[in-house]
C-alpha cells in the first residue's frame, strides 16, 4: 500500500471553521465521513453515506437493536388479525416533522410505497400487500394477500418516514428536492456543499423514546447542537486534523495510518463493527462481456480473496476474514457450500483457458474505480490486475465516488457511456440472508446495479421467506450459495473486512455499530 506522510498532509490541511467565543465547543461535533455526501436521498441511492445521513434527519417505524431484532421506534403499538393478513399500527403521540406538521399514517404509507420500490424487503412487502389505508391520523393499516412473517423486520429496514407530499410526489427513481425530516437532527440544505460539508442541527422538537439506545433503536438523545461533516478524501489529511484537534472523529481512517494513531494518546482507535462489510465486484449482466455466464464462471478459478483483503488491510490480519461465500460469516445463513471454488489452489492457466472457451471476443471492459474511497480503490486495483492476467481487455476508469454512483445507473453499453464492473462493499447485516441481500437478487430490471436475471435465485428467495423454521432456511441458503458461486455468478465476493474508526479521547458513549451513530455520543 502507498504510504503517506503526515507532514505533507498537515501542510495541505484546509482551514476549518472554529466555534465563536459565544459557542460551547462541547456542543459541536466535527466529523469526517467515509466519503462525500453526493446525494442526500437515501431511497434514490444505496450508498452507506446517504443511509448514515438518513438516520440523522428521518426516523423509522421500527429499528434494529444490538441483537438485530426489530423494535418499535415511531410506532407505539400494533396488532394483527387472527389470519395474520391485517396489521394495524398506531404511531407515538407527538411525532412531528421539522416543519412542525404532525406525522400521520398517510405519511407512513407514502414513504413505504416509495422506499419499497428500491429495497428487497420493501419489494417483497409491496408484492404481498393488498392495500394500505389510514383510518385515523395516527393509524395505518396494511392488508396482505398472504401472510408475511418478516413484517417487523421489513419496516425496520431503513424505511425513513418523509412527509406525504415528498414521498408520494417523487418517484423512487427520482431524487427528492425537499429534506424535511422526522428525526433528531435538522438538515439545513443551504449549508450543504457537496464535496465539502454537510451540517446538521439538533431538532429541539424531537421526542426520543424512553429506552436506552441500542444500535439504531431506542432513545435517540442528542448532546450536540451542531454536527459538522467535513469531507476530506485524503485520509492522511483527516488523521492529521484529528491529531491536531481540528476534528473530533474520523469515520474510516486509512489502515496504514493506524500504528501512528495508536501512538497518539489523544486518539482512540476502535473497531465497533461486529459483522463487517463484504467486498465485491459488481458485474453488468446486460452487455458484453459479463452478459456471458461462462465468462463470469471463468474468473472464479483465478479469484484470490486474500489478495483483495491484503490490498485493503495489509498486515492488520484481525481486520479481515477469508474465505467468504454469499452470506456474512458469523451470521446464521453463512455456510461452506461450494466454498472449494474459492479455497482450492488458484489456477490462472485454467482461468485463461476458460476465458477462451467462453467465446470472449476481446470486448472492452470498463472497470470504474473511486478516487476518494481508498479501500474500494484498493479492491478495484486488484480486480483490474486479475482481469488483465486472465486476458480481459480492461479500460480502468478512475472517478470520484459521486460520479461513479451516478454512472452506475446507466444501462447503456460502454460505447454510450455505460460500464462493465465496479467495486464496492456491503455491510454485513445487509448481506446476511436472502431477504435483504441486494446483490443476490435476480429480478432483472428491478435488481441491483448490474441487473442480473435469475429465476432460480428468485424462486429460492421466495421459498426462504416462507420457510417454516431455521433449518429449512439454512438448507435453502446453501442451495443459493452453490448457484451463486458455481453457476450464475451475479457478482464476485472479495472477502470480509472490519472497518476501524478513530476519535479524540474526549469523545465518549459512542453507540457501537459498523457505521457512525450521532445520538448518545457526547464530548467531555
Amino acid at each position: 500500500m502507498r504510504r503517506r506522510t503526515l507532514l505533507a498532509a498537515a501542510a495541505a490541511l484546509p482551514a476549518l471553521p472554529r466555534p465563536t467565543l459565544a459557542q460551547d465547543a462541547n456542543r459541536i461535533l466535527r466529523f469526517v465521513p467515509e466519503g462525500n455526501l453526493n446525494n442526500p436521498d437515501p431511497v434514490w441511492t444505496t450508498t452507506t453515506v446517504a443511509r448514515n445521513h438518513g438516520l440523522m434527519i428521518w426516523d423509522m417505524l421500527f429499528a434494529l437493536d444490538d441483537s438485530y431484532a426489530p423494535k418499535p421506534q415511531m410506532v407505539e403499538s400494533w396488532e394483527t388479525s387472527d389470519d395474520r393478513l391485517t396489521w394495524r399500527f398506531r404511531l407515538r403521540e407527538g411525532l412531528k416533522f421539522h416543519d412542525g406538521a404532525p406525522v400521520r399514517g398517510v405519511d407512513c404509507i407514502a414513504s413505504l410505497r416509495r422506499w419499497g420500490r428500491r429495497r428487497p424487503l420493501g419489494q417483497t412487502l409491496l408484492d404481498r400487500t393488498e392495500e394500505m389505508t389510514s383510518p385515523e391520523d395516527r393509524v395505518f393499516v396494511i392488508r396482505l394477500k398472504r401472510p408475511y412473517g418478516l413484517m417487523l423486520e421489513t419496516l425496520g429496514d431503513y424505511c425513513f418516514i418523509m412527509p406525504e407530499r415528498v414521498a408520494a410526489n417523487t418517484d423512487a427513481f427520482t431524487q427528492i428536492s425537499e429534506y424535511i425530516g422526522s428525526g433528531p437532527f435538522r438538515f439545513p440544505r443551504e449549508e450543504w456543499v457537496s464535496g465539502s460539508q454537510a451540517i446538521y442541527l439538533r431538532n429541539p422538537d424531537y421526542v426520543p423514546r424512553s429506552e436506552a439506545p441500542s444500535f439504531v433503536s431506542g432513545g435517540k438523545r442528542v448532546h450536540f447542537d451542531r454536527v459538522e461533516w467535513r469531507v476530506m478524501p485524503d485520509s492522511a489529511t483527516a488523521v492529521s486534523a484529528l491529531g491536531n484537534g481540528e476534528v473530533d472523529w474520523v469515520q474510516q481512517p486509512q489502515v496504514d495510518l493506524l500504528p501512528l494513531m495508536r501512538r497518539n494518546r489523544s486518539i482512540r482507535v476502535a473497531v465497533n463493527d461486529r459483522v463487517g462489510v463484504t467486498g465485491m465486484v459488481a458485474l453488468n449482466h446486460l452487455h458484453p462481456p459479463f452478459n456471458n455466464q461462462k465468462l463470469r464462471q471463468a474468473i472464479m478459478p483465478a479469484l484470490n480473496q486474500q489478495d483483495f483483503v491484503t490490498a485493503v488491510l495489509g498486515d492488520e490480519t484481525e481486520l479481515y476474514k477469508v474465505p467468504v461465500g454469499t452470506f456474512t460469516p458469523g451470521m446464521p445463513m453463512a455456510n461452506d457450500e461450494a466454498l472449494e471454488v474459492l479455497t482450492s489452489p488458484r489456477d490462472l492457466d485454467r482461468a485463461r483457458r476458460l476465458v477462451t472457451e467462453s467465446g470472449y471476443r476481446n470486448e472492452r471492459l470498463v472497470l470504474m474505480a473511486p478516487s476518494d474511497y481508498a479501500h474500494i480503490m484498493a479492491i478495484a486495483q486488484v480486480a483490474n490486475d486479475l482481469f488483465k492476467k486472465i486476458g480481459l481487455n480492461v479500460d480502468f476508469q478512475v472517478m470520484d465516488w459521486g460520479t461513479l454512483v451516478q454512472r452506475r445507473n446507466s444501462k447503456e453499453p460502454v460505447e454510450r457511456g455505460g460500464w462493465s464492473a465496479f467495486c464496492t462493499t456491503y455491510e454485513g447485516l445487509t448481506v446476511a440472508d436472502p431477504a435483504t441481500h441486494v446483490p443476490l437478487r435476480g429480478n432483472g430490471p428491478a435488481a441491483w446495479f448490474g441487473w442480473p436475471t435469475s429465476p432460480r435465485l428468485e424462486a429460492l428467495r421466495e421459498q426462504w421467506l416462507d420457510a417454516p423454521d431455521l433449518e429449512s432456511r439454512k438448507a435453502i441458503a446453501r442451495q443459493m450459495q452453490r448457484i451463486a458461486l458455481t453457476e450464475e455468478v451475479p457478482y464476485l465476493p472479495t472477502g470480509q473486512q472490519f472497518n476501524p474508526t478513530a476519535y479524540r479521547t474526549n469523545i465518549q458513549d459512542i453507540v457501537p455499530a459498523s457505521f457512525p451513530i450521532f445520538w448518545n455520543v457526547r464530548k467531555v
